[in-house]
């Protein structure tokens, strides 16, 4: 029978070895899904930083978790260590503002893209300016991160003892003025990345306003349609918010906590290892972001949101067909003549998408049935494609 004390030990584990699992394996598998997407997008700036965040996830969930885990076989390892205990305090500080730097990065990359699209060209913002960037960002996190090891602020083991951090209740100048430097810088990346998400979604709902009540022409279908054909955007805005919503609400519990720490001198250990917990907790769910809002997913999502749009309108619902339900249901008579004259500049301007918009809501709306040009959209997207 096993002791009480390795039991103890055994379900104290449990937790840190969990995450650390789920980190990887979530990291991992993000990760081969941001391969797998398409070669446009893999060169757009945007895939490069959400590869960039996915990867320093999994750098330090696999470079801080398994300290964490030892330091429950060995109660002392970080106290009796003071180069581990100053590397493990080194690694949560980096991680910590490597991930809000990434994160504000994509959110200008994305200000640039629709509020200052002719400064996005100018500056050929592509993948290689993200890697660029990236680079930068590690670059200069790590000088930032190792000021405490060369002497500007120490670092301490916790008193739970299974994690270290800078001394943020220091009473001289110089460790005090680093914990407040790391409190302002978090806080202002935490800051300026709403900033620019608030501006980019008041953008495109701006965009979106004037394109819904601007008129629709024939000459403009082409132009029309590329308008408002904004999936891609969508997509990339609706990870961005997601992903700066489990970023920012895991890294500000921990920012809280230093200012508080450093200007109150109160001792909380239970608050400040909570803190640490959700900060850590932010390399777990990043990577489930970008697995369940892969682009064909997002699609399925737009797809059946517009099913349940149109059948609360009282329309047909516009269902995908199968390619064995690819079969014609019209029995009528659709050779009048005097509406291919009409169709033929359509045919000659504009892609098979706009076709398919113009034989539905066009001079042929009459004669076809819903199945019927449901039908005819799937074949000319096969034979224009």
């Amino acid at each position: 029978m096993l002791s009480p004390s390795i039991v103890d030990t055994a379900e104290a584990m449990a937790v840190p070895v969990l995450m650390f699992a789920v980190g990887v394996i979530g990291n991992i598998i993000a990760i081969a899904a941001l391969s797998g997407s398409k070669q446009e997008r893999k060169s757009s700036a945007f895939f490069a930083l959400v590869c960039g965040l996915a990867v320093t996830d999994l750098l330090g969930t696999c470079l801080a978790s398994p300290i964490t885990i030892a330091t429950y076989l060995n109660g002392n390892v970080l106290y009796d260590n003071n180069n581990l205990c100053e590397f493990h305090s080194f690694l949560l500080l980096f991680f910590g503002v490597a991930g809000l730097s990434i994160i504000f990065t994509m959110s200008a990359e994305r200000y640039l893209a629709i509020c200052c699209p002719y400064t996005y060209q100018r500056w050929g913002i592509d993948q290689h300016f993200a890697r660029k960037c990236l680079f930068c960002i590690y670059l200069s996190n790590i000088a930032f991160c190792c000021l405490p090891v060369m002497g500007m602020a120490g670092s301490i083991c916790q008193p739970s003892k299974t994690w270290c951090f800078i001394n943020w209740r220091a009473d001289k100048t110089l460790p005090a003025t680093y914990s407040f430097l790391y409190a302002s810088v978090s806080f202002l990346l935490i800051l300026m990345t709403i900033v620019l998400n608030f501006a980019v979604c008041g953008t495109l709902l701006i965009m979106r306003r004037r394109k819904i009540q601007s008129p629709v022409t024939r000459g403009s279908t082409r132009a029309r349609w590329k308008a408002l054909s904004s999936g891609v955007e969508a997509q990339m805005m609706t990870v961005l918010m997601v992903t700066s919503v489990v970023v920012l609400g895991c890294s500000a519990p921990l920012v809280v906590r230093v200012f508080s720490n450093q200007i109150t001198w109160t001792e909380n250990s239970h608050a400040d290892l909570m803190a640490i917990r959700i900060a850590s907790v932010n390399a777990i769910l990043d990577p489930w972001i970008y697995i369940l809002l892969r682009r064909t997913l997002f699609r399925k999502i737009q797809r059946f949101s517009k099913v349940f749009y149109s059948s609360g309108k009282g329309k047909a619902p516009m269902l995908p067909v199968k390619a064995s339900q690819r079969t014609f249901h019209y029995q009528g008579d659709i050779t009048n003549t005097h509406l291919w004259p009409e169709m033929t500049p359509c045919f000659s301007h504009c892609g098979h998408r706009e076709v398919v918009h113009y034989l539905v809501k066009g001079p042929m709306q009459p004669f076809l049935s819903h199945h019927f040009w449901i039908t005819i959209k799937y074949l000319t997207v096969i034979v224009f494609n």
